[in-house]
């Protein structure tokens, strides 16, 4: 009785190896150029507009509660601590008594000596909690789990979230308060972002470079989509409770243009899970039968993304659901029906982003899973040795 021993799979030949890397070299290396030539073009070099939180001759401090008396005749106020030990006393809005306790830090605003001022019995005026150590705390934490578990790509992927947010806020924020097309800005800085974080991450191989492609795809399509649903829907970016402040500080702004950039940036996340999973899925299909045809890899790797388009679609749509929350509860309760609340001004941004970036994931999905395909199937026309009996 004999029994058959197979051999491990065979590595991609060199010459297929070259061959796909030319491939994708006459595909990645024009849209880094164009991403480059993009960003020098969209560059801004105005020093953006600064929105003044506080008022001429008002000091900006941090002082420790020490006493809240909730019985007092003046109820608003609360006894607190300044650095140099003096105290002193907050005025506080009602809405936010409840949450002020003993020991809690506040930044509150010393209006001085203005007679002004005066109807409110103290200097001293709420402004907001300090929330920095705490999440200073969740940050460093997030921070070593990722290192801890994932180890060096851990590294990686917080070295390439760095760089992510090093290009919004260096080109992607100033370019669009001084006035450059939001479209163009928002596809140059997710392009930027992605070629770093994904070779970054996931190091420069085939497979990352294919993730890459299909990320751009659905990146391009996002974005086309993106722009028709804004003017069709005619979503104004005016809905947001910030919209008139920051129309105020940049009246060149288009707001419309602005909600676009936001759907495609907010699309770049999911796209790099899906596309870096769907490549490496048909690897490791190929790598499992290395005699699979072209049209076997893609079916099977489509089964695995079917089951990844549902669970991301899920996730999207409450990721959106939970961010906006309050406003889903203020419309749950009023006399408008369920259509008519949801292509409200207040809802329909929101609906928008979410399909949006649903239908960008789902076509960059077959895309991806076809390009590896493509890259991995040369492995097949490699005979596997011969099998030995024993």
């Amino acid at each position: 009785m004999s029994e058959h021993h197979h051999a491990p799979p065979v590595p991609v030949p060199p010459a297929v190896r070259v061959r796909a890397r030319r491939v994708f070299a006459a595909i990645l290396l024009p849209a880094l150029a164009a991403t480059l030539w993009g960003a020098w073009v969209l560059w801004p070099f105005q020093q953006p507009p600064r929105l003044e939180t506080t008022a001429p001759g008002t000091t900006i401090r941090v002082v420790t509660v020490t006493a809240v008396d909730r019985d007092a005749d003046v109820g608003h106020e609360v006894a607190a601590e300044r650095a140099d030990g003096a105290g002193i006393t907050v005025s506080v809005p009602p809405e936010y008594l409840d949450e002020v306790g003993p020991g809690d830090r506040l930044r509150v605003v010393d209006l001085g000596a203005d007679d002004a001022y005066a109807d409110l019995g103290t200097p001293y005026v709420f402004l907001d909690f300090v929330r920095g150590p705490p999440l200073a705390a969740l940050a460093v934490v997030f921070a070593v789990l990722v290192v801890a578990v994932a180890r060096w790509r851990g590294f990686a992927a917080l070295a390439g979230l760095g760089v992510a947010l090093t290009v919004l806020g260096a080109f992607t924020l100033p370019a669009l308060l001084e006035g450059r097309p939001a479209l163009p800005v928002a596809l140059v800085s997710a392009s930027a972002i992605m070629f770093v974080v994904l070779y970054l991450a996931h190091g420069f191989t085939l497979r990352t470079s294919t993730a890459l492609v299909g990320t751009l795809v659905g990146l391009v399509l996002t974005a086309g989509i993106a722009a028709w649903a804004s003017g069709a829907a005619h979503l104004t970016g005016l809905s947001d409770e910030y919209a008139l402040d920051l129309r105020n500080v940049a009246p060149g702004l288009s707001l419309s243009a602005v909600l676009v950039c936001g759907m495609v940036l907010a699309g770049m996340g999911v796209l790099n899970d899906v596309t870096i999973t769907q490549a490496s899925a048909v690897w490791e299909l190929q790598t499992a039968d290395p005699g699979a045809s072209r049209r076997d890899l893609f079916a099977r790797g489509m089964r695995i993304g079917r089951d990844h388009i549902a669970s991301t679609v899920y996730t999207i749509a409450f990721a959106y659901i939970g961010a906006a929350l309050p406003l889903v509860l203020l419309v749950s309760i009023s006399d408008r029906g369920l259509l008519e609340s949801l292509s409200s001004g207040e809802l329909a941004e929101e609906v928008a982003r979410t399909l949006v970036g649903s239908i960008g994931l789902v076509l960059a999905i077959p895309v991806t899973t076809a390009i590896a395909a493509l890259v991995v199937h040369r492995r097949a026309d490699v005979p596997p040795e011969p099998a030995q009996a024993g």
